[in-house]
């Protein structure tokens, strides 16, 4: 009996990867076994970028706020626990964003919050 090794699906595996990888320099766009290497490498680096991008995100939020809430002398700490003890249920982002480009309308919850 013939050896059977399904070509069809074996090139259809090796083209998905190599059209991921292209772009690539050197061996690494055009070489099968050097491309899926570095596209599983790029698929981790991807995931984990993920994770990192909220992480970054919030911390830049936090920063934000920080500086705006210091102007009107509160540290972020305190404008937070005073927030949650009013029952405000605004988040760190739509503070940041009020923070940023309504510098009045967060002053104003700050004197309601102080």
């Amino acid at each position: 009996m013939p050896r059977s090794v399904n070509a069809v699906a074996s090139r259809a595996r090796r083209k998905r990867i190599l059209k991921a990888a292209k772009g690539y320099y050197g061996k690494r766009k055009n070489v099968y076994t050097v491309a899926k290497n570095v596209m599983e490498k790029g698929l981790q680096y991807k995931y984990v970028g993920r994770k990192l991008k909220k992480r970054e995100y919030r911390a830049l939020w936090i920063a934000r706020i920080n500086a705006a809430v210091r102007e009107e002398g509160l540290t972020y700490s305190e404008f937070i626990h005073k927030l949650n003890q009013k029952g405000i249920g605004l988040d760190r982002k739509v503070l940041a964003d009020l923070a940023m480009n309504e510098p009045e309308t967060f002053k104003q919850l700050i004197v309601s919050v102080k």
